[in-house]
């Protein structure tokens, strides 16, 4: 570590030796990494070569988009990529709420089930199934919810689980990621696991599974054990750091279609959909997501055995296998994930004098606090950390395009921990 460098931000020597000497112990983990993003690299290349990728891709379309080579091909390249039969992959879709509330309102109808084997969602989505009442939720259309929760240690309780499989169940949707809880995130094996035995009950079952934060962290996806339909953001791990919006949702070709007509409208479907110029970055973004993912899995590794060894609870621990970028970190106070959060943004190579604060965000039930200097805004494959200010009082990091810059971003963490007295060394 250059610590003539780090020192110009004002980075005490006690942080920066503690933060060497952590570093020092991942070399070994790092290299396997570097070894997983080869392998998903090669992949996606692979994926590009077989759909003939060619600079007409990168063409724009504006009105309706008929005939966007490049939009129709670029969704063969992540059809090919997840091993499904065919894809959306839209700049129309805003984020990965709104695509896995298209997939569920794509593909559930009045009178169906809606089950999660996993426990509650991610909070954004308690709105869209009607957990908490608002406009247009599913619940509102006559779709029902029912939700298995784990057992202790982040287990699957598949004696409930095949209780909850009634006739109404239609879809089952597994969240991959922690979301903001401090369970484990589910490896893609185990994922598989839940699915063979849901199908082995129910093979008419759908199961989806929302990859947020997933993606390219290991070698294979959740469609490759056996999901139905992948979903996701482009301003997370697919979109590399240059995909400026958009979302995607990979899968079954019936299904795909039935998403396609709430995505747009009934008869127009996939046909429709203009690229407006965002190709060439989606692309390309698209390119470097596995190289871009393996620094941000740095990164969080990186955090976990920071603070772990100060003593703080981390998710996952500093030793597990990971299965997504997002480390979480229980810090025991609304002080301590306000500085962590000022830490992270003060790193930002955008807005770093800018001050996060606490704020009533639409979609959570409790203020939440968001540190983000990006590129594109809300970009949490940036280096970024976020986390409700409500017991216990846990802070999610994630992020980074490159590890020089996750690295900094959890230095300054912890150097602005230090600085408010909540860390001592």
């Amino acid at each position: 570590m250059n610590k003539e460098i780090y020192k110009r931000f004002g980075i005490s020597d006690r942080v920066l030796e503690y933060a060497g000497s952590i570093e020092e112990k991942l070399k070994s983990r790092f290299a396997a990494i570097d070894e997983t993003a080869e392998y998903n690299q090669l992949k996606v290349i692979k994926a590009m070569q077989d759909n003939r990728i060619a600079v007409e891709c990168f063409n724009t379309s504006t009105g309706y988009g008929y005939d966007d080579i490049g939009r129709d091909s670029l969704e063969r390249v992540y059809a090919s990529y997840f091993g499904t039969e065919d894809a959306l992959v839209r700049p129309q879709i805003a984020c990965g709420t709104h695509a896995l509330a298209l997939a569920l309102s794509g593909i559930l109808r009045p009178g169906d089930e809606l089950l999660s084997p996993v426990g509650k969602p991610y909070d954004t989505l308690e709105e869209v199934i009607g957990i908490r009442p608002s406009k247009g939720s599913l619940t509102e259309f006559g779709i029902t919810y029912r939700q298995v929760d784990l057992l202790p240690g982040s287990i699957f309780d598949y004696e409930r689980i095949k209780a909850a499989l009634r006739p109404a169940t239609k879809l089952v949707t597994i969240q991959r990621s922690k979301g903001y809880q401090t369970r484990k995130s589910f490896s893609v094996r185990e994922i598989g696991e839940l699915i063979s035995f849901i199908k082995g009950i129910r093979p008419d079952v759908y199961c989806m599974v929302d990859n947020c934060y997933g993606e390219f962290v290991e070698s294979i996806e959740p469609s490759d054990v056996g999901a139905d339909l992948v979903v996701g953001s482009l301003i997370k791990n697919p979109g590399g750091g240059l995909a400026s919006t958009g979302g995607y949702i990979a899968g079954k070709k019936e299904l795909i279609e039935y998403i396609s007509y709430r995505l747009t409208s009934p008869g127009l479907g996939k046909e429709v959909g203009a690229s407006l110029g965002l190709m060439q970055s989606f692309f390309q973004g698209f390119f470097l997501a596995p190289v871009v993912t393996a620094a941000a899995l740095k990164g969080a590794i990186f955090a976990a055995n920071i603070y772990e060894g100060l003593g703080y609870k981390v998710v996952p621990d500093s030793n597990e296998s990971r299965h997504d970028i997002i480390q979480a970190v229980e810090l025991g106070s609304p002080e301590a994930v306000i500085a962590f959060c000022k830490g992270i943004q003060s790193a930002a190579p955008v807005d770093s004098h800018v001050t996060p604060e606490p704020w009533a965000m639409p979609g959570y039930d409790s203020d939440v606090i968001m540190a983000a200097g990006a590129f594109v805004q809300g970009s949490s494959i940036e280096l970024s950390a976020d986390g409700p200010i409500k017991p216990p009082y846990a802070v999610y990091f994630q992020g980074g395009l490159t590890w020089p810059h996750a690295k900094l971003g959890i230095i300054r963490s912890l150097d602005n921990l230090e600085k408010s007295n909540i860390v001592k060394f």
